[in-house]
């Protein structure tokens, strides 16, 4: 029975209640104490380490000691199993029967049962009378409960009490060999760097606990799971949360841990509501809310509640600035083609943001049950629950124009509910917009947008501890709603510099950070090395069966061996996770500064918005500033996406005449749709410029600008935002001498690549050649380092469901976005005559990432690279052109222009500087 007992923690220890249950219960029936009771299943984990607990009756009272703490251990294999009554009535027969030496076990048990239920005031209680009973006797019991008591402290937001906690125990259970409890605690250590906003801190330790957990505790693996998904959620990847939340989903489900499977179901309801699927988001709420109640988790029962109600609010308030048409905005065109606002929009534009078609629930209903949500988490002690339910209370108020309601409950238009500094982030960014939707609505601009700066200055804040790309232009998500409402609120004040400047305050934010440069520690460099090894592997078979047809065995290969990259690249990615932020680099710049640059380069800046669904323009030229109402964002959208297909179908294949006619009738008819939509209205504007500076949204970064008629044969660079054309300018401007020589590199299996870097070489001539078997990565890497001119002639490759991985061939493997953050300094210059690599993933905020993004995010001032395939003949003859006009001094813009103006299948673009 003790063997039993013993070995039924382990099994509670390893996340697997069903199998302690079940052992428990035959030590019962060996005591002649049988064990018969019905429940009626559920789940739950813990980061404790926990007993477990049961009961029944008809036994001669002979073994006490040793019934109780079956009993224990049962409670807890029964609750977690979804039965948290019959867990508790057991506890209850325990104390009855436990000797004084056992209580304070139950005492732990009982406040872990508690803790599974939300009840952290009764949690905290039990777990208190409990840890001054141990300290002089069972050290590990000690220790589970300091674990516990951590777990407390962080619902609550204690860090400091929930570290100490924390650190405490791991230390117990180290000096007494307990690894599984160790885990446990340095698990609860890297939660505390979470809830104090260091994700790259906690995901670094998460990962130590994850090679922990695979030796000792295999069980736990989904929990660690569910807060490394959080963790992700916490930086705005609510996608890859997504995924790592659907495998924690299985595992618990598998193992009937309920109160876990309830909290990830909750957790991917946070990513569905993130990713604007309303309705998918309350469907997984509600399943969240029903198995919490099964259980009698009365606290997460009523956070599912409010995770309904911010499904409904953002259902019944569909924001006006991500849906429906320009026109909406209730702008007034004036004679020359610029857009005012209407007077009386000084009033009511903000509150645009808020007064989308309603569907659902009304707001003022959502308003009354969050205030009463609020109530509830106020009387269960929930603080950062309760200010999240009243802020969407103030907010559904404010949508239903109860004004005066919405004022009473956040204090005034100056403020919401009182944070704290110990508050999570969501909150005080739901406050910020909050605040400023209620100043917006009382027609006070000026207070509305000092409140949606003060939230992205707190994105801003987080967005400097991150070092990996991934992260820094994923932060962007968490402020989409504030941008959104700091433009729609500019907007209404009418001033199109005004509009210009929160343009640049909300768009490829990303680009103010300088990732820091990348340690090469010994498993990434290890995955590298596998991933490079692979990729030949599969080039090689590829080729083969180019060469004498594909078997089926050959694809099963090629299948393995992508899903072993697949799994290379993941881990990869998750280190670079852990990289630490350096900070910001770039401050933001006026709108006087840009035009002072523009006018000295004779340039125009086009600067393009999508708002509610419709295209605007800010036009700089000439000295002044202009805003354009264009077209519809979608018909565009399709056009280029279309255009995108029609180009790659055409380059490098021996069509028929009849279909090669009828791709080119294509592509000349989306030209014409995005030339009608975007320029012909701008012709007037942009006539007196020499060049323009084009600053693309969403899918139209996916444009090869210089094919449109309006622009072939002129200056053009593509920038991500204005601030990232102006500091790449100031950077490249002028260029300091160097000591470092260019560097041309040609790629493997294409046929013109020598060829064309030997030509290159002519005009280069100082130039430090890498061909054949010495274009290798770790030479590429080094001639890269800072130098002023880097050309590449080689395959090219755009990643699109893991775009840090979009690459370079050369000679042992593929050179990768992922490896440009290895570079101690940034090249200056870089052209990639290679196919597809000027592609870049837009995420909010129109925030890139991409092979060339990851050259302008570590400094290079200008790249040139196609947008899509590009034939062979027309690439070399192509940048042959442009560098005999870049080494006669020509600018990369003009240079470019030149060189494509009679090539209609380049697809080459300037980005950067030019």
């Amino acid at each position: 029975m003790e063997r039993l007992h013993r070995l039924s923690v382990e099994a509670t220890d390893n996340g697997r209640p069903a199998l302690a249950a079940r052992r428990l219960r035959h030590a019962l029936r060996l005591l002649g104490r049988p064990h018969t009771v019905s429940r009626d299943g559920g789940r739950d984990v813990s980061r404790d380490g926990g007993h477990a607990g049961s009961y029944e009756a008809n036994y001669d009272g002979a073994h006490d000691d040793l019934l109780a703490r079956l009993l224990i251990s049962l409670a807890h294999a029964e609750a977690e199993q979804g039965d948290t009554g019959l867990g508790m009535e057991l506890l209850d027969e325990a104390q009855r029967r436990a000797p004084q030496a056992e209580l304070a076990i139950v005492h732990a048990q009982r406040g872990l049962l508690h803790l599974r239920l939300g009840s952290s005031a009764q949690a905290l209680h039990e777990l208190d009378i409990a840890a001054p009973m141990l300290v002089n006797g069972d050290r590990v019991e000690l220790a589970r409960v300091l674990l516990n008591r951590s777990v407390i402290h962080l619902m609550t937001g204690r860090v400091r009490l929930a570290r100490d906690d924390a650190r405490r125990s791991a230390q117990i259970a180290q000096t007494h060999g307990h690894e599984v409890l160790a885990a446990k605690a340095l698990h609860n250590d890297g939660y505390c760097d979470l809830l104090l906003g260091d994700v790259p801190a906690a995901l670094s330790v998460f990962a130590r606990v994850e090679s922990l957990y695979q030796d000792v505790n295999p069980g736990f693996l989904p929990v660690l799971a569910l807060d490394r998904a959080r963790a992700l959620l916490a930086v705005g990847l609510a996608d890859e949360a997504g995924r790592t939340l659907d495998r924690a989903i299985d595992g618990f489900r598998r193992q009937r841990l309920m109160q876990d499977y309830a909290e990830a179901e909750l957790a991917r309801a946070q990513c569905a509501l993130d990713a604007g699927r309303h309705d998918e988001a309350r469907e997984r709420a509600r399943r969240a809310e029903t198995t919490f109640r099964r259980r009698g988790s009365t606290a997460w029962a009523l956070r599912a509640v409010l995770m309904r109600l911010r499904c409904e609010l953002a259902q019944a308030s569909a924001p006006g600035l991500t849906s429906g048409r320009s026109s909406d905005l209730a702008l007034d065109r004036t004679p020359g083609g610029t857009l005012g606002v209407a007077p009386d929009m000084a009033s009511t534009a903000a509150r645009a943001v808020m007064s989308g078609g309603a569907r659902g629930v009304a707001p003022g209903v959502v308003a009354r049950r969050a205030a009463d949500l609020a109530g509830r988490f106020a009387e269960l002690g929930m603080r950062d629950d309760g200010d999240m339910a009243r802020l969407v209370s103030i907010r559904a108020l404010t949508a239903a124009g109860r004004l005066k309601e919405a004022t009473a409950a956040g204090g005034g238009p100056e403020g919401a509910p009182a944070t704290s500094r110990g508050t999570p982030l969501d909150v005080r960014l739901m406050r910020r917009l909050a605040e400023a939707e209620l100043a917006g609505a009382h027609g006070e601009r000026g207070l509305a947008l000092r409140k949606v700066r003060a939230g992205l200055a707190l994105i801003h804040s987080h967005r400097g501890r991150l070092g990996s790309l991934d992260l820094l232009t994923g932060v962007a998500a968490l402020g989409a709603d504030l941008a959104a409402h700091g433009l729609g609120t500019a907007l209404a004040g009418g001033s199109p510099r005004h509009v210009f400047a929160w343009s640049e305050r909300c768009r490829a934010q990303a680009f103010r950070f300088r990732p820091p440069q990348a340690t090469e520690d010994p498993r990434t460099a290890e995955a590298l090395a596998e991933l490079r090894q692979l990729a030949q592997r599969m080039h090689a078979d590829e080729a083969a069966g180019r060469r004498s047809g594909t078997d089926e065995a050959a694809r099963r290969r090629r299948a393995a061996l992508r899903r072993r990259c697949l799994e290379l690249e993941q881990v990869i990615r998750e280190r670079g996770w852990q990289l630490p932020g350096a900070g910001p680099r770039l401050a933001p710049v006026p709108a006087a500064a840009v035009e002072e640059a523009l006018a000295e380069d004779d340039y125009a800046m086009v600067s393009l918005l999508n708002v509610g669904g419709g295209l605007l323009a800010l036009v700089l030229a000439g000295g002044r500033c202009h805003l354009h109402r264009l077209s519809a964002y979608e018909p565009v959208a399709e056009a280029a996406r279309r255009l995108a297909g029609d180009l790659n179908a055409q380059a490098g294949r021996n069509l028929r005449p009849a279909m090669r006619a009828v791709i080119e009738a294509s592509v000349q008819r989306q030209l014409g749709v995005i030339t009608g939509a975007l320029l012909a209205p701008l012709s007037q504007a942009l006539s007196a410029a020499r060049g323009i500076v084009l600053i693309p949204t969403m899918g139209l970064s996916a444009v090869p600008w210089g094919l449109l008629p309006e622009l072939r044969g002129r200056p053009l660079v593509v920038a991500p935002s204005a601030l990232v054309w102006l500091a790449a300018r100031r950077a490249g401007e002028p260029y300091p001498s160097h000591d470092r020589p260019p560097v041309l590199v040609a790629g493997p299996d294409l046929e013109h690549a020598e060829r064309e870097v030997e030509q290159l070489g002519a005009v280069h001539p100082k130039a430090r050649q890498l061909t054949a078997e010495l274009a290798t990565v770790t030479a590429t890497l080094e001639a890269l380092d800072g130098a002023p001119l880097a050309h590449f002639a080689a395959h090219g490759h755009h990643e699109r469901e893991n775009v840090l991985f979009s690459r370079l061939d050369l000679a042992d493997g593929p050179l990768m976005a992922y490896d440009l953050q290895r570079l101690g300094k940034a090249p200056e210059h870089v052209v990639l005559s290679a196919c597809d690599v000027g592609q870049a993933v837009v995420r909010a905020g129109d925030e890139l990432l991409g092979f060339t993004a990851a050259l302008l995010y570590l400094g290079t001032s200008t790249v040139i690279s196609s947008l899509t395939r590009v034939p062979d003949q027309v690439a070399e003859q192509v940048m042959l052109a442009y560098h005999r006009s870049v080494a006669d001094g020509a600018s990369p813009a003009d240079a470019l222009a030149a060189a494509s103006a009679g090539e209609p299948a380049s697809t080459f673009v300037c980005f950067g500087a030019g």
